[in-house]
C-alpha cells in the first residue's frame, strides 16, 4: 500500500482493502477515514460499511465522509476537520488515487 506521508497525524492513501487494514493497525494508525463514495466507479471497490467493521474488530476507529472528485466544499472541509479533531492520530485517509483526502486535510488545517 502506498501511503503519502502528509505530517506526523496524518497520511493519505489509495483504495485500501480489509487485508490491508492489520498493515495499518500495525503502522502505528489510529483512525481511518474513507473519503470515498460507495457509489464511486459502480461500487466495484469495498463497501465502507465492510471497511469500518473489519477497522473496528482490528481496533481501529472509522469515519466516512465521502466526497466527489473535483467537488470538495466548505461543508466538506469542516466535516473533515471536525473529524480529525475527534479521532485519534494518526489518522489515515484514503479515497481511490489519496488525492481528494490530502486536499480535505491540507485544506482543513
Amino acid at each position: 500500500m502506498k501511503l503519502t506521508k502528509i505530517d506526523n497525524n496524518f497520511s493519505a492513501s489509495p483504495q485500501i482493502s480489509v487485508e490491508d487494514l492489520l498493515d495499518i493497525k500495525a503502522a502505528g494508525f489510529r483512525s481511518v477515514i474513507c473519503n470515498r463514495p460507495d457509489s464511486e466507479d459502480g461500487g466495484a471497490h469495498p463497501d465502507h460499511n465492510l471497511l469500518e467493521s473489519a477497522a473496528k474488530e482490528a481496533g481501529l476507529k472509522f469515519a466516512y465522509l465521502p466526497v466527489v472528485p473535483g467537488q470538495i466544499n466548505d461543508a466538506q472541509v469542516a466535516g473533515f476537520k471536525l473529524a480529525i479533531d475527534k479521532l485519534p492520530g494518526p489518522i489515515l485517509g484514503y479515497c481511490r488515487l489519496g488525492i481528494r483526502s490530502k486536499v480535505l486535510y491540507e485544506r482543513a488545517r
